[in-house]
C-alpha cells in the first residue's frame, strides 16, 4: 500500500510542473499614486516627502544618511499584481518614513528600486515583483532635510 501512495504522489507532482516553478513577474508602476493612497489612508502622515531619483526637491537638500535600504514582501494571494504591489510599496514607504524621522530628516530623496541589488531609476515608476503568493519591493534612497 505504501508503494501505491508514493506512485500517486510522484504522478501528482509531475503533472503539476507550474506548482514547483514560482512566478516572478516584474512590474514598473506609477509611484506618486501609491504615495497619495498611503497618505489618504493615514498610513503615511505627510511629514516626510518622497522623491524618486530624477526628481529633485525645490530648495536646499542636505543628505543626512545616504544609501538607506529596505526590502519588503507581502502576501499576494487573491490580489491582483497591482494591488499587491501597491500594498508592498506602502510598507516600504512606511519603513522609509520611520527611518527618516529617526534620523531627523524630512525627506527621502534619490529613491531607486533595488530588487536583488539591481538598481532601477525612473522619475515616475517603481519596480515590483509579483508571484502567485508573494510580492516584493526593494528601495534604496537617501534621507535628507529639504529647506
Amino acid at each position: 500500500m505504501k508503494m501505491k501512495n508514493w506512485i500517486i504522489a510522484a504522478f501528482c507532482l509531475s503533472a503539476l510542473p507550474g506548482v514547483s516553478q514560482a512566478r516572478d513577474t516584474a512590474h514598473f508602476l506609477p509611484f506618486d499614486a501609491v504615495v497619495q493612497e498611503a497618505i489618504n489612508a493615514g498610513r503615511l502622515d505627510g511629514s516626510v516627502k518622497f522623491y524618486l531619483a530624477g526628481n529633485k526637491p525645490a530648495g536646499n537638500v542636505n543628505v543626512v544618511k545616504a544609501g538607506v535600504t529596505t526590502s519588503q514582501k507581502t502576501n499576494a494571494f487573491n490580489k491582483s499584481d497591482e494591488e499587491a504591489c501597491s500594498w508592498v510599496l506602502q510598507s516600504a514607504l512606511i519603513r522609509m518614513q520611520s527611518a527618516a524621522k529617526a534620523a531627523g530628516a524630512n525627506a527621502v530623496v534619490n529613491i531607486a528600486s533595488n530588487y536583488k541589488n539591481v538598481e532601477y531609476k525612473d522619475p515616475q515608476k517603481y519596480e515590483c515583483h509579483a508571484g502567485a503568493i508573494m510580492a516584493g519591493v526593494a528601495l534604496k534612497a537617501d534621507l535628507a532635510n529639504v529647506k
